[in-house]
């Protein structure tokens, strides 16, 4: 087991808070949009490569805090990153 397996598989890392003043969360509000986000407008967001970007989402994201990410394919942007909002506590539906 990689070390990176073992912490993706440990419940405690799922819920960590993301602090409001760093670059995961800019790139979290951009992500939230309505219109999600391209790899374009995360990295001038954050100032990060192409690659800090990508290993952001898929490290950080979705293994460390457990967020729902997608990725869908636009015509005019090219690939355009989404999370899902969190379910509200209390709204079964």
């Amino acid at each position: 087991m990689t070390p990176h397996s073992k912490a993706a598989s440990d419940p405690r890392h799922a819920t960590q808070a993301i602090s409001p003043t760093t670059k995961l969360e800019k790139m979290v509000r951009l992500l939230q949009r309505t219109k999600g986000a391209t790899l374009d407008d995360l990295e001038k967001a954050t100032g990060w490569q192409r690659h800090s970007v990508r290993g952001a989402i898929s490290g950080s994201l979705r293994c460390k805090h457990g967020l729902d990410i997608n990725v869908t394919n636009d015509l005019n942007r090219g690939r355009v990153y989404h999370v899902k909002p969190p379910k509200k506590a209390g709204s079964a539906k």
